[in-house]
């Protein structure tokens, strides 16, 4: 599979430098593998399948810092605070929906995974249980593991100045972070609205009369956090080309799984909100679905 030999090749290629950069590899590769392995545990103890979705947004803070801590170049340092600053905001955000609690199964499970699990495909405990161990867990910690990768390709360059690329990627990067932060806000305060009635008066009004969110950011992307998300890590790529000189390389692989998971979970998404509201059909055909419209047809 394409994310296990990325991994091969990382393996093969890092085995060849010194043993402090082996060391740190194979933390990354050690914390991997912990924290994959504890999701699966947990999540098929308790039930509750969105322990790795508590987690995305802390593990590549680990691997930033880890990496900081082997080799501390200006330039991983900036990396590792760019992904605080995005890691945090993200973690935030999941709080404040309920994704967070001490207790595993009482933290909020996102509704997709129970409508997977009656699909006849998956339905069944072992069947799910496997689809759990090998997608949910390993697969998803791989994806988390290679689109962090550009802190271990800057690590094998540390002596390397900053340059221009290195600026750009951290302006576009931040740029994106407030987009995201943005759209997540307005879903925010839409679901509340949604819930208690009179929270935002009749600044989403349209959106609340249709069920869904189709105005500020939304009525330009029908997904603009996530398109945001994907275009973070695509600019933590370049972090990884400026250090190395190689327009293309390796870690590249993390943005395309990553691109992936979104298309493949938004399309699981817009079927479940295209049964349950009628207008949803339209708006699909007006907006798109991850990258605005420069010119719009009225």
């Amino acid at each position: 599979m394409v994310h296990l030999s990325g991994i091969a090749c990382f393996q093969l290629i890092f085995s060849q430098l010194d043993s402090d950069f082996q060391n740190l590899f194979k933390s990354w590769i050690i914390l991997m593998l912990v924290v994959a392995a504890g999701c699966f545990l947990v999540s098929e103890i308790t039930r509750n399948y969105s322990q790795v979705d508590k987690l995305w947004s802390l593990i590549p803070i680990a691997y930033g810092w880890i990496t900081v801590t082997a080799v501390p170049s200006p330039r991983i340092v900036l990396m590792a605070s760019l992904v605080t600053i995005w890691g945090l905001r993200l973690s935030y955000n999941f709080y404040r929906k309920g994704g967070y609690n001490l207790i595993p199964w009482k933290g909020e499970e996102d509704y997709r995974w129970k409508i997977m699990r009656e699909t006849r495909v998956l339905k069944g405990s072992i069947r799910f249980g496997l689809f759990n161990l090998l997608f949910i867990s390993l697969y998803q910690n791989v994806v988390i593991f290679m689109f962090s990768s550009p802190l271990l390709l800057a690590a094998i360059f540390p002596r390397k100045e900053l340059t221009v690329i290195d600026l750009l990627a951290c302006i576009l990067m931040l740029t994106f972070i407030i987009t995201e932060s943005i759209a997540d806000n307005q879903q925010f305060r839409f679901h509340q609205e949604k819930k208690n009635p009179g929270t935002n008066g009749n600044l989403i009004k349209e959106s609340l009369s249709k069920g869904f969110l189709s105005e500020g950011l939304w009525k330009f992307a029908r997904h603009p956090n996530f398109t945001s998300e994907q275009a973070i890590w695509i600019c933590f790529y370049f972090f990884g080309v400026a250090a190395s000189g190689l327009w293309i390389n390796i870690t590249l692989a993390g943005p395309v799984l990553l691109i992936l998971i979104f298309i493949g979970s938004s399309r699981l998404t817009e079927s479940i909100s295209s049964k349950k509201y009628p207008e949803y059909a339209s708006y699909q055909k007006e907006v798109p679905i991850f990258i605005p419209r420069i010119f719009r047809h009225q």
